[in-house]
């Protein structure tokens, strides 16, 4: 238990380049964890220990979370280092769900940018304890003062500062401590060795204003440290239980700064992380007992305890499925025996790991609040392990719908059976990852967050798995129907020798008018005096049946007609159930042009919430795409507008909106009916399919 109260498992998030991983270099080098720092983009061809995928180095972002842990002053430390990007979002949200406290990297220049209000929501989404660390002071316009505002005002957050800095841009020299009220300037090569100092004098006055606030606001979780004040007696250990008792309960958030860049702030931020974030045991987990109604258990951070584990992620390797488990109850070794309580498959642990980014370490057991990995086990992200005596779930991660989607073609055999594995494995791995293959244009469809996520799915699959894929628009799902009522009367006629087939069928087609309950098919025997006998009424049925399956102007189904019969013809030789059936689709398709068809397509609807200041970009960006907005309402700073937008003219708009919006606006969309198109959308979808239709043909 000792041992448990010194451990640490903790996040790096943060909005797009504001330095994570740059941070989490320096963090493994100041912990002995590798011997020498490399650079995002690395110069040296090397680049970031935690990016170990080749795109990753290239494009200088992180995709996928990368584990490690290190040991600062004898406390072992698990650290997850996550993307950015809004496209990679379940990385981040996987990662929170397991962990016990956070490091938000803030840009000074930036501040509080969109990425690092999604990331906030997230923290507060599983009750995450967090510091808060203004990375980047050594750059033009740096003012972390205003940074650490923004945290108050944009994000609620009780935020307040530990240390101030010691000159800005090129002129950062180091950080006051305001609780030893102390100067910190980190010498040496790669700024290795802390030089403690006096204060500067012409900061001393401002380093005391600032002292005197942060004890203002820390003086709240300690009556202790509030009588000491008054008696002008506070020592560090009190302003230390404090600010650690307020961070733990989420009602503070300590604020550090530096730059990772030049090596300046990243050891009192590891002192920090070990102060005053929580260890295992200060954590509240739950579990639902499955065998007792779902009861919530909480679960004990010991390890004499059965063991309870979540697999929160996926990666297919080189030495087949890794999957990253954090240990909530329990210990684990190898050769013990679990149970996945969804698949209720038993199994047992054989090799087990320590991540450190891409390599990794055996070990011979893993215990209670580890982060380590299994192989070669059979589960799916989000599955729950436990001691067979038990059979208890841990709540799911929250897994955002995907938004936009795009079709992928194989270019040859070899790249469709790649392309096959490669689908498997990313849909399995990354829940917001889906593949389907649509059965009205045999096309397969790949869905995700963003046009970048899908881009780089498309890019993995060409390197990783040698598929080589085009990428196309998904086609729309259209409609046809009709809008006039119009008659016929067909004979089918076939004489073969013997028996022939012979068949007569006459009434009407017409729109089904469009009311809430209306069918897409309706149809009506209306034949008097026996002229169709009662055995063949449903093989006229099945005739009209297969007409409307594919539509004479663009091959979709037709839809909202009804079919009446009213007259006909029979031989009491030559007709047969075929004979009626083909009569019907022959008078269906007979009468189609003359009902004037029309073109529906499918209209979704729309939501976009958003800051109120882009109200104006987001109703021109829907009137673009020939959307009709239904409703729009304001809640204080943001917005939400709902709008009717064809289908056809959403690709690409998640893109289109998050740079109208500074990334801040966020859409979802469901299908809300089928309308028909507009005249010149109508000719042109024709033109096209007549186009393909000459184009297959001339193969």
């Amino acid at each position: 238990m000792s041992e448990l109260s010194k451990m640490r498992n903790i996040g790096i998030s943060a909005h797009i380049d504001s330095g994570k991983t740059t941070l989490s270099e320096r963090i493994l080098f100041y912990s002995n964890r590798i011997h020498a720092i490399h650079e995002v983009r690395g110069k040296d061809g090397v680049g970031a220990t935690m990016d170990s995928m080749e795109l990753e180095r290239e494009r200088g972002i992180t995709i996928a979370s990368a584990a490690t842990n290190v040991t600062w002053k004898g406390h072992p430390i698990n650290v997850i280092d996550t993307p950015g990007h809004v496209d990679f979002t379940i990385e981040v949200e996987r990662s929170l769900r397991v962990l016990d406290g956070a490091v938000l990297v803030l840009c000074s220049v930036a501040g509080v940018q969109s990425q690092s209000i999604t990331v906030d929501r997230q923290m507060k989404r599983y009750k995450v304890p967090r510091i808060a660390f203004i990375n980047k002071c050594d750059r033009t316009g740096a003012n972390p003062f205003r940074v650490k505002q923004q945290l108050v005002d944009k994000l609620g957050l009780n935020a307040v500062l530990m240390q101030i800095p010691i000159g800005l841009e090129d002129r950062l020299e180091g950080v006051v401590d305001l609780v030893t009220m102390k100067a910190i300037y980190f010498d040496g090569d790669d700024g290795v060795s802390l030089r403690y100092a006096e204060i500067p004098a012409e900061l001393l006055d401002v380093a005391t204003e600032k002292r005197e606030e942060m004890l203002d606001s820390i003086s709240l979780f300690s009556d202790e440290l509030m009588e000491a004040m008054l008696e002008e007696n506070v020592t560090e250990e009190l302003i230390y239980a404090a600010v650690r008792k307020g961070t733990i309960a989420l009602e503070l958030v300590p604020v550090l700064m530096g730059s990772a860049y030049k090596n300046k702030g990243i050891q009192p931020l590891l002192d920090a992380v070990i102060g005053y974030l929580p260890n295992p045991t200060e954590v509240t987990n739950t579990a639902l007992d499955l065998d007792n109604n779902e009861e919530v258990v909480t679960l004990k951070s010991d390890e004499s305890f059965p063991p309870v584990l979540l697999g929160f992620k996926l990666e297919d390797g080189q030495y087949g499925q890794l999957t990253y488990i954090r240990i909530y109850q329990g210990k684990i070794k190898k050769g013990d025996e679990l149970i996945n309580t969804r698949s209720r498959k038993k199994f047992k642990v054989g090799r087990l790991v320590r991540m450190h980014a891409a390599s990794m370490e055996d070990i011979v057991e893993a215990g209670c609040g580890d982060i380590a990995a299994l192989f070669g086990i059979e589960c799916a992200s989000g599955d729950t392990f436990c001691h067979p005596s038990l059979n208890y779930s841990l709540t799911s991660m929250f897994v955002p719908k995907p938004v936009i989607s795009l079709s992928i073609n194989p270019v040859d055999k070899k790249s469709a059976d790649n392309m096959a594995k490669a689908l498997n494995r990313f849909s399995k791995e990354d829940p917001t990852f889906n593949t389907y293959v649509d059965q009205e244009s045999n096309q397969t469809i790949i869905q995700g967050m963003g046009e970048l996520h899908l881009e780089v799915y498309v890019e993995r699959m060409r390197r990783e798995y040698k598929a080589d894929v085009v990428t196309d628009k998904p086609e729309v799902a259209y409609r046809e129907a009709i809008s006039q009522r119009a008659e016929f009367n067909y004979t089918h006629k076939k004489q073969t020798g013997g028996s022939g087939q012979y068949a007569r069928v006459a009434g009407y087609i017409e729109p089904i008018e469009d009311s809430e309950d209306a069918k897409e098919y309706e149809f009506i025997d209306n034949i008097k005096g026996g002229v169709i006998p009662t055995e063949y009424i449903p093989s006229c049925d099945k005739g009209f049946n297969l007409a409307i399956k594919k539509g004479a102007q663009l091959g979709f189904p037709i839809v909202g007609v009804r079919a009446v019969i009213n007259d006909g013809a029979y031989h009491p030789v030559d007709s047969s159930d075929q004979a009626f059936q083909t009569a019907a689709l022959s008078a269906f398709r007979d009468v189609y042009d003359r009902a004037k068809p029309i073109i529906l397509e499918p209209i979704m609807k729309v939501s976009v919430e958003g800051p109120t200041e882009f109200q104006g970009n987001i109703f021109g960006s829907i009137n673009q795409r020939r959307g009709i907005i239904v409703s729009s309402t304001e809640d204080g700073a943001s917005c939400t507008v709902d709008a009717d937008v064809p289908l056809s003219e959403m690709f690409g708009y998640s893109t289109v909106l998050r740079s109208l919006t500074q990334g801040k606006a966020e859409f979802t969309m469901e299908l809300s009916k089928y309308s028909k198109v507009p005249n010149s959308v109508s000719e042109e979808l024709k033109k096209n399919y007549e186009e393909k239709k000459r184009k297959e043909q001339a193969k």
